[in-house]
């Protein structure tokens, strides 16, 4: 029920989900609302939630007073294991903090994170978390995230020895401000391969699969990174219609801009997984359309299939033995 878009753009990309056979969704929400969308043909399970959490509303006012809410009834109905996965383009802060309650958080995880994917000179996918979710860090936290992306980008991508970089305003050992300098220190005790401080072209020249930050930072970096992408596809549209060489132009170049444009789509990739919580779950963005959700559901299953929660659960329980 959340989301720019919603309840339509979710109930279409999961009926897209449901005939290619990605998956078997279950709609959460208002069942009237719900049915009068679904197409006659379609065999989608609908539990129905009385109420939602506004995009706008507080995720601590939502905690106490919505425990009824159609994205805690889906937790709900993962934790008492009648779904494998959650996916929602609804109130972000809200389900991160639905998902704690009702999950719970892995043993050794103090703040779960919001894992971002944006592609590199490489022709991969790079990692970033925090997204978002946490925008005050301790260095330990940062410590736990690279833990997280660590095993993503090993069980999830298959990257044998994910190289894990710090996210800082440049190389040198003396940048950086307190947190980043601390965090620096203990991730080089880790049995990962850290690569040390990385600064922000990095996210992009395929140098690092996975690039750990703290929430504020990660998610202005998010940000800058769409707007960037968006400013490039407007910038072209208007400028190839001025001239005739410039049209002849894109046509010999229009499957080049075509891949581009699909590179940098958000609805591509989906959402983005909340790591750290004992399950699935995927937040996708407050805009996302029918492909995107259908995306996202494709993404839910692939991450319950390769048990990335389970994973990072021995992951922690090593860390954990091995640090005190």
């Amino acid at each position: 029920m959340g989301g720019d878009n919603a309840p339509y753009a979710i109930v279409k990309g999961a009926e897209a989900a449901w005939r290619e056979e990605i998956a078997e969704p279950v709609l959460v929400g208002d069942e009237q609302s719900i049915r009068s969308l679904l197409d006659a043909a379609s065999k989608i399970e609908v539990v129905h939630a009385p109420t939602y959490v506004e995009m706008r509303e507080a995720p601590s006012s939502a905690l106490r007073k919505k425990r009824d809410s159609s994205v805690n009834k889906a937790y709900e109905l993962q934790r008492a294991g009648d779904v494998e996965a959650v996916v929602t383009a609804g109130n972000s802060g809200a389900a991160m903090a639905f998902a704690i309650f009702t999950l719970g958080r892995i043993q050794g995880v103090e703040r779960p994170a919001i894992m971002s994917f944006h592609p590199n000179a490489k022709g991969r996918l790079s990692i970033l978390l925090d997204s978002g979710g946490n925008v005050d860090c301790k260095p330990g936290h940062l410590v736990q995230f690279a833990i997280m992306g660590h095993v993503y980008a090993k069980y999830g991508m298959g990257i044998e020895s994910p190289r894990v970089g710090l996210l800082s305003n440049g190389e040198e050992e003396t940048k950086g401000n307190e947190l980043t300098r601390e965090a620096h220190a203990l991730l080089r005790g880790l049995n990962i391969n850290y690569m040390g401080y990385i600064e922000g072209t990095d996210m992009y020249n395929g140098s690092t699969d996975v690039v750990v930050s703290d929430g504020f930072v990660g998610n202005v970096a998010l940000k800058l990174s769409e707007g960037v992408a968006e400013a490039i596809t407007t910038f072209l549209k208007e400028r190839i219609g001025t001239s005739f060489r410039r049209k002849l132009g894109y046509l010999l170049l229009r499957d080049v801009f075509a891949e581009l444009a699909r590179t940098v789509d958000y609805s591509e990739y989906g959402g983005a997984p909340l790591v750290g919580v004992s399950g699935t779950s995927i937040i996708c963005h407050g805009k996302s359309n029918e492909k995107a959700i259908k995306n996202a559901i494709a993404m839910a299953k692939d991450f319950a299939a390769k048990k990335i929660p389970e994973h990072l659960s021995e992951a922690m329980r090593q860390y954990i033995d091995s640090h005190g």
